[in-house]
């Protein structure tokens, strides 16, 4: 792409050093039209206007070539090149040129009928083709300049069109790395719940199976009201066994700790304060123990529960706590 901008550049450049070299030409032709119109004639008419790459130039140079004719005497047989002024000047709106131009038709075509000299008709004939070569040359150089430019919006377009795909490649990237991170931390927070799910389980595996097993047999037996309340009572002690049982409570602080990222010794710290009641439903909380679990790990009814539970979380969400997100995950 480069390359093609510095011939662009280069063929810009050139044809404005021709366009200066023609206009110095024309300087000195009109220079001596007032002295010695002959010569300026003659310069006039050695010039190549094919080469002429300036509109303005062209124009010019087709008015003082009228004018030299018309200074010598010389007869036109056509009005073409007089009419290359007129065109220019009419289209740029410069009247005093204009109406010279159209002076200077009015002249030839006056001077037109006493006949025009084979050689100036030669001479007139030859400006005509090279001013028909010069046409050719600048429908060419513009389809040329309309390609170059073409060609290069396409690169362009390619070019922006392959970053924009690199940015989307690279958004993507971004955002399929993000995913594989959530997707980790999924997987460690999914092994953090099996890990305290197991844990608990295995704590209280032996308890509860014969608890869960005392309390089907206290719904399903068909015995005597002496049997069911022995099966009660000895429900009830397991139980109470259990909730007075402080290693297998210390073992479950430890549990929830490593599993739940210290919630219960971040709950410490950030509520000094908190009685003993509300840690012990914390921790039962963080174990994911059922209302029903609780109110009969802490010998309350079910309402009472209830209501502790909305206390409890009404003062966590009012403390303005550090880590209040954690807290409140487990309700």
């Amino acid at each position: 792409m480069q390359k093609l901008l510095y011939i662009f550049f280069i063929l810009l450049l050139s044809g404005c050093t021709m366009s200066s070299s023609f206009s110095r030409q024309l300087d000195d032709a009109q220079s001596l039209l007032g002295t010695n119109p002959q010569e300026a004639y003659e310069q006039l008419n050695a010039l190549d206007i094919s080469e002429i790459d300036d509109s303005s130039d062209m124009a010019r140079w087709a008015m003082l070539y009228s004018e030299a004719m018309v200074a010598n005497n010389l007869k036109a047989p056509s009005d073409t090149i007089i009419n290359i002024a007129l065109s220019y000047y009419n289209h740029h709106n410069l009247k005093d040129q204009l109406q010279r131009a159209k002076e200077l038709r009015t002249l030839l075509d006056t001077d037109s009928k006493a006949g025009c000299d084979n050689l100036i008709a030669a001479l007139y004939i030859q400006k005509e083709r090279e001013y028909s070569l010069y046409r050719e040359r600048l429908t060419r150089e513009r389809y040329t300049f309309a390609g170059i430019i073409i060609l290069i919006l396409a690169i362009s377009v390619i070019v922006w069109q392959r970053q924009r795909l690199k940015m989307q490649n690279l958004r993507a990237e971004t955002l399929l790395a993000e995913a594989s991170g959530l997707r980790s931390l999924l997987s460690v927070r999914e092994a953090d719940c099996s890990g305290l799910e197991e844990k608990v389980e295995k704590l209280f595996s032996k308890r509860f199976e014969l608890i869960g097993k005392l309390c089907d047999t206290f719904y399903e037996a068909q015995g005597t009201k002496t049997e069911r309340k022995a099966i009660a009572e000895q429900v009830k002690k397991e139980i109470e066994s259990l909730k007075t049982d402080s290693g297998t409570m210390a073992e479950i602080e430890a549990s929830v700790n490593e599993c739940r990222n210290g919630i219960l010794t971040k709950l410490k710290a950030d509520m000094p304060s908190i009685t003993e009641d509300d840690y012990q439903l914390m921790t039962l909380l963080s174990c994911g123990f059922s209302n029903r679990a609780i109110s009969m790990l802490l010998g309350e009814t079910i309402e009472v529960i209830y209501k502790r539970k909305s206390r409890l979380k009404s003062k966590l969400k009012s403390g303005g706590l550090k880590n209040e997100a954690l807290y409140l995950s487990v309700f």
